[in-house]
Parts: C-alpha cells; sequence; structure tokens
C-alpha cells in the first residue's frame, strides 16, 4: 500500500475545508485529472463542501478528457455535479481559446486545477494563462492549485522563436520547462505583463528530483493520449512526430511510445537508432495497427521505445534524432504534415513544434548524427538562461 508523500494543492484546499472560498462565487477550471488524492473529482469535492461554483471551464480535450486532439468542444448545459455552466477553452476557432469578459460575470474567484505535464506542447499552460489574463482584466482573483511536474525539473531545448508562436508554443518557453503548472503561469503572468493576482496553493512534499510515480499520487490521465507516466517522459521528444505523417502511435495503447509508417522496415529503423547510442534509451522493431488516427486500421512497420535510464534520458534530443534518422533511411516517403495545426495555416506544424523551421532544414539536408547534436547542443545556452531566470520562480526545492 502507497505512503502518500506529496499532498497537492486541491488535497490541501480540502483540508481546509476550503475555507478561503467560503461564500465566494467561483469560477472552475478543470480536467479529468483534477482529483484529490482519495480520487473524487474537484466537482465532487465542491459539492460535497458546498462550494458556490457559478461556471465551470473545460480546456483542450474537454472537461472530462474525452475529446482527441485538436477536436473542437463543443459547450455543454451543465456540469451535472455543480449545476454550473461550462464554457469550453477550446472550440473551433483560435478566439475560443480565451473565456469572455462576460464569463465572469458575477464570480469573485477563478480556482484553476489542472495537471500538466512539463512539456511545452502542452497546452494547458496556456489555457490557464489566458484563463488568469482574463481574470485580470475581470477584476477577478486567482487562484491556482498546484500540482507536481511528472517529469521533474530538468529543462531541455531552446525558447520558442517570436514568429512562431502558437497554442504549441505561445509564448517563449524551452521545450522542457521543468516547472510547476503554477510556477510557469506566475513565470508567463509576470514576464508577460499580464497583471492578473494570482495565488498558488503549493504541494507539500514535491521536490524537483521526483518524477510523479514517487509522489505516491494516482496517475490519471490529462488527456486520451497520456496513459502512463511512461508517456509523459517520452512525450518532450516524439510529440515532433505529430508534425509528420508518420503514426505517433494514437489509436494504440501506447501512444508516443510506438511510431511508424508503412514505408519503415521496423528492423532496420531500430537498428539506426540504436547505433546512435543516445543515453537512457532503446528501441524496438515493432510492427503495430492504430484503430484510428493515422494509419488507422493499417499494420505498419516501427519501432517502440523503452526507457532504460529516465535520468539520462534527453527526449527532445531522442525526438530530433528520430526524425533526422527516419529523413536519412527514408527521403521523401518521410514528410512533413501540412494540414492546418492547432489553428495555423501559413506555417509547418513541424516548425511550430521546434519553435522555428532551423531544425527541419537541417533533417532535410539528410544530416549526419553529430550534425544534429550540435544542433541540440546549440540550444543550451538558451536552455542555462532560461533555467537561471526561471529560479526565482520555483515554489519547491531540488
Amino acid at each position: 500500500m502507497l505512503t502518500m508523500k506529496v499532498l497537492t494543492g486541491l488535497d490541501r484546499l480540502i483540508d481546509e475545508k476550503f475555507s478561503s472560498l467560503k461564500g465566494q462565487r467561483v469560477a472552475l477550471l478543470c480536467h479529468a485529472a483534477s482529483v484529490a488524492s482519495d480520487l473524487r473529482h474537484i466537482t465532487q469535492v465542491c459539492q460535497d463542501l458546498e462550494v458556490n461554483v457559478v461556471q465551470c471551464f473545460g480546456p483542450e480535450h474537454g472537461i472530462w478528457a474525452d475529446a482527441q486532439d485538436m477536436i473542437a468542444v463543443g459547450e455543454m448545459t451543465r456540469e451535472q455535479l455543480t449545476g454550473a455552466p461550462v464554457r469550453s477553452l477550446y472550440g473551433a476557432d483560435e478566439a475560443s481559446l480565451s473565456p469572455k469578459l462576460t464569463d465572469f460575470n458575477g464570480v469573485d474567484v477563478l480556482l484553476i486545477d489542472l495537471q500538466d505535464v512539463g512539456a511545452r506542447y502542452y497546452t494547458y499552460i496556456y489555457t490557464a494563462t489566458l484563463a488568469a489574463k482574463v481574470a485580470a482584466q475581470a477584476g477577478v482573483r486567482v487562484v491556482i492549485l498546484d500540482r507536481p511536474n511528472p517529469i521533474g525539473g530538468a529543462v531541455e531545448g531552446g525558447l520558442t522563436g517570436v514568429d512562431w508562436l502558437s497554442f504549441v508554443g505561445m509564448w517563449p518557453l524551452p521545450t522542457r520547462h521543468g516547472l510547476t503548472i503554477g510556477e510557469v503561469v506566475c513565470l508567463l503572468n509576470e514576464r508577460e505583463g499580464f497583471n492578473a493576482e494570482i495565488e498558488v496553493i503549493e504541494m507539500t512534499g514535491w521536490t524537483r528530483s521526483m518524477y510523479y510515480d514517487d509522489t505516491g499520487l494516482p496517475w490519471v490521465q490529462p488527456s486520451p493520449n497520456m496513459p502512463t507516466l511512461d508517456t509523459a517522459i517520452v512525450y518532450p521528444g516524439m510529440c515532433l512526430i505529430e508534425g509528420t505523417t508518420m503514426s505517433e502511435g494514437r489509436g494504440t495503447t501506447r501512444p508516443f511510445e510506438l511510431n511508424g509508417a508503412d514505408y519503415i522496415n521496423p528492423f532496420e529503423f531500430a537498428g539506426a537508432l540504436n547505433a546512435i547510442e543516445l543515453p537512457g534509451i532503446k528501441f524496438r522493431p515493432v510492427y503495430f495497427q492504430p484503430t484510428f488516427h493515422k494509419y488507422g486500421g493499417q499494420s505498419i512497420g516501427g519501432v517502440a521505445l523503452h526507457v532504460s535510464d529516465r535520468q539520462q534520458l534527453q527526449p527532445l534530443r531522442m525526438g530530433l534524432h528520430f526524425t533526422a534518422t527516419a529523413r536519412r533511411l527514408y527521403g521523401d516517403q518521410f514528410a512533413w504534415r501540412t494540414e492546418v495545426y492547432e489553428f495555423v495555416k501559413d506555417r509547418l506544424a513541424i516548425d511550430l513544434l521546434f519553435g522555428g523551421p532551423e531544425a527541419r532544414e537541417l533533417i532535410d539536408s539528410k544530416a549526419s548524427p553529430n550534425a544534429i547534436d550540435d544542433l541540440w547542443r546549440s540550444w543550451q545556452p538558451e536552455t542555462r538562461a532560461f533555467s537561471e531566470f526561471a529560479a526565482r520562480y520555483h515554489r519547491y526545492t531540488s
């Protein structure tokens, strides 16, 4: 039986019986992973403690994380337990990503409880920041219930270029930001000048060296294709496959850990990747059949990822080599995604994910593994500079 080591912001608020919110009209931004350590959802907790929830907001994938990636989420009439109206913050256009000022009519406090996974691409940090920004304009205070960064406090990658901002990088951040959701929203709020009044209810017992399975907390998938901590560990690198026509394993039980395409010889591909000798990761040849999404219903070749040492793994470096190796081996059969991506029509998805075109251009030149590593190392000064800047927002020890 697990002994609980970490109390989340929600657990601490429960211990206080939500006393600081009694008599307040609350707007709640939450999703399926907004659960206490006893697995009660925050809406159940609010009902149990008679918290006056007057508005609910749902991020990408919806308030119950039942919508697939980049699927517009419609409005729900009422949230089942609190009876509050639900406003989707991931609709059919970019304007839908922010609440409206009128959504905060009759609201005293915005309560945010979202589980992030520590990667720039994962959109909940932007939804939380946009909601806090609009709340500030409406004169509503913001309370964030902090949660662990599942992959700890390590930082990797350069910052998103200012010409390549999107909903997978709305403001400049490194690929692996190393912050909790409370920390990153406070950093963005201050750095970008949004001036929201934010209170973070901190965790107890969490340190920056922890992975999620060190916390004693139950894992609840925060989005449909983030089923396990293993997924989150490889995600900062393997989400790059979204920017290609390869399958990133959506429609399988191991998204982002299974990757492939109909032109891939899995033994050749796995052999080439293992020959690079990337730290902390091994690649196993596989055939798999996604049930939906890219190559839905087709058996394709690819590789399965096996993390041998998560402390040594550099997931962005891994993802960079993965795409570069596919281009070198399979030439023009390997292709970049050209469809609209996160509401952006005029730039390639891969450039938005990398935060600029430099990596794609190098990969398209069929660069050697050494040249790929040179590019990865060139980002390290930005990584270090961000780490030093972000340290002022740290709320937890290493």
